[in-house]
Formats: structure tokens, C-alpha cells, sequence
């Protein structure tokens, strides 16, 4: 039977699972019926449009006028040589938003995606062929890679590139692949809870989880106009137990707390996902989180005496069970 609400059920359980090179699976629940698939369907649009990646997109050949050029002593045409290009993923290493690389081979030789990568490039798919040069040729060109999300049309790209470049169509997006399933779950007798599960598959210029966060916190922006511009406050829609300050603090993610990676992957691996299940954990409980480190735990104790919530002084009982409660929802 139905139990009368006044607000929606809020799902408290997350579970990441590796599947694969890339490949991520990412479960969430208990949603309340037609929950899942609201949230799911953006979510999938999100990654796909708004994950951050590189790409050529303009090239420069010498001795080549426009692409429908040959390239002398080069096995493919220039057609043929920037479909190859396209199909190499670039990787930058730093925070440069576009870099222009010049490169100079001679024959004979077999040019592939290894190749291209040096101080300011990875290359994510090295085995991917290039081009073949015949001997006594050499080939020289240069590339700009740019970040940026989604497609862009060489048409929109040609008045920015350089002159002598030859304008490329650009797919950016660092996702390959994202399908979700929604499934029903019991919760309480009611076996009307939804649970959903997404599938993630990067090129690998960056971890499926990375793009999956990414793509949370573009959502979290996005609708972030609504509480700017008719001021409404999370609290006016919460199930009451977050209008209590200290409530609302411990149930901070910790992945706001600005934790090193390897500290983080630690709870994350130990299912810890809110400040206030870690302050419910006794010292020796912290200590006998799996591979915890000498100086993760020196992290996790400076960072919970900062915010007033030293490991050897317990929260209130009333507190305590507020919490215990929450997250065994």
C-alpha cells in the first residue's frame, strides 16, 4: 500500500563498478518511480554534449594546396590522410587550451598515432595508421589540437584557423558510449523504487567516472539559474532533517572535501561517500579501512579536526542516530 508524502524519496545508495578498459558502470538508488529515467535521459545527453576533449582542427601539409591534394611519395591522399588524423585521439598535458605542432618524417617509413606524441601531447590510440611514406620522401606538417566539447563543422572552425591551414570538421567529446537501464528495486515492502544503471566508455582521455562528475556538476550549473533568479533554497523541498545545519554539513560528498586521489579512491572503494559516515567511524574503524596509508589517515584526521570533528571526540547520541537512520535509507 501507498504511504501519503510530502516529499519525494531521496536515493542514498551509489555503486561504481570497472568493467572494462574505459568502461565504467555507475548504479544508483532507490528513486521513487519515474525518477530514474527524468534524471537518467539529461545526464546521458550531458556526457556525450558537455565532456571536455581534444581533437585536430585545422592541418597544414607542405607542398599540399587544398585536401583533395596527393602528397608526394605518400601512400595516402590528403583525403585519406585526414580521415586517418581524425581518428587519432590527442590527449593534452596541460592546461593550454589550443597547441600547434609541427612534425617532420622521411621515408620509408609507417607513420602511426605513436608517433605524434611528445612534451605536449599524449596520444590515447597509438596503433592508429597514419600514413605510409615511400623512401627517399619525407612528409612535413603541422596540426592545432584544441579542447572543446561536442562536434563543430570545419565550416565554423575556418575563420579562426591560421592562414595556409586547411579547416577539419572536430569531434571533441571524450565519450564514446553511454546507455543506462532502469530496473524495480524493494524498498519497505514497496516494490515500486527504481534503481538505474549507467554504462560509460571513454576513449580514454579521460576516466569514465572524471566524465560522469563532469557531467553532474555541468547539470548542477545549469539549473543552478533557477535558485539565482527566484531565490529557491534546497531546504524549501528537503525532507526536514536537512534544515538542520549540522545535518546538512555531514551530509557534504566527499568529494568536496578536497582529499588527495589516493585518499579519496580509498573510501570511495570502502563505500564512504558523505562527511558524516566518516565521522561516525571510531579511530581503529578508520585505521582498518583497506589500504589506507599512513598518510591518508593523517589526511583524514587533519581534515575532520578543521571541521570540528576530531577522530577521538564522538557527535551527540541524538546526532548519531539522526545520521545511522539517513544512511540506511
Amino acid at each position: 500500500m501507498k504511504s501519503i508524502k510530502i516529499s519525494p524519496h531521496v536515493p542514498t545508495k551509489i555503486e561504481v563498478k570497472e568493467i572494462g578498459l574505459n568502461r565504467v558502470q555507475i548504479s544508483a538508488y532507490p528513486f521513487e518511480f519515474g525518477y530514474a529515467i527524468t534524471l537518467a535521459h539529461p545526464l546521458r545527453r550531458l556526457l556525450l554534449g558537455s565532456s571536455v576533449g581534444s581533437a585536430p582542427i585545422a592541418l597544414k601539409i607542405a607542398g599540399v594546396a587544398h585536401e583533395f591534394d596527393s602528397i608526394r611519395g605518400v601512400v595516402e591522399d590528403v583525403s585519406h590522410f585526414i580521415v586517418n588524423l581524425k581518428a587519432i585521439r590527442f590527449k593534452t598535458k596541460d592546461d593550454q587550451e589550443s597547441i600547434t605542432i609541427d612534425y617532420k618524417f622521411t621515408g620509408p617509413r609507417v607513420i602511426t598515432g605513436a608517433d605524434l606524441e611528445n612534451d605536449t601531447i599524449d596520444i590515447v590510440t597509438p596503433d592508429t595508421h597514419l600514413a605510409t611514406i615511400n623512401e627517399d620522401a619525407s612528409l612535413n606538417f603541422s596540426i592545432i589540437i584544441r579542447k572543446g566539447i561536442g562536434y563543430v563543422a570545419s565550416e565554423d572552425i575556418r575563420p579562426d584557423v591560421p592562414e595556409g591551414f586547411m579547416a577539419l570538421d572536430a569531434y571533441f567529446t571524450p565519450v564514446t558510449n553511454v546507455t543506462y537501464t532502469t530496473e524495480n528495486i524493494l524498498l519497505e515492502d514497496d516494490p515500486n523504487y527504481e534503481k538505474v544503471i549507467f554504462d560509460i566508455q571513454t576513449d580514454g582521455q579521460v576516466e569514465p567516472l572524471t566524465a560522469f562528475k563532469n557531467a553532474l556538476s555541468v547539470m548542477h550549473r545549469q539549473m543552478a539559474i533557477f535558485n539565482s533568479e527566484l531565490n529557491i533554497e534546497v531546504s524549501e523541498v528537503s525532507d526536514g532533517e536537512e534544515d538542520i545545519p549540522e545535518i546538512k554539513t555531514l551530509l557534504q560528498s566527499i568529494d568536496s572535501l578536497n582529499f588527495s586521489a589516493r585518499c579519496f579512491n580509498c573510501l570511495d572503494r570502502s563505500g564512504i561517500r558523505y562527511l558524516g559516515e566518516l565521522v561516525l567511524l571510531s579511530e581503529d574503524q578508520i585505521k582498518n579501512i583497506k589500504n589506507l596509508g599512513k598518510k591518508s589517515l593523517d589526511e583524514i584526521t587533519m581534515k575532520l579536526d578543521e571541521l570540528g570533528y576530531p577522530v577521538n571526540k564522538p557527535i551527540s547520541k541524538d546526532l548519531a542516530l539522526r545520521l545511522k537512520k539517513k544512511f540506511s535509507n
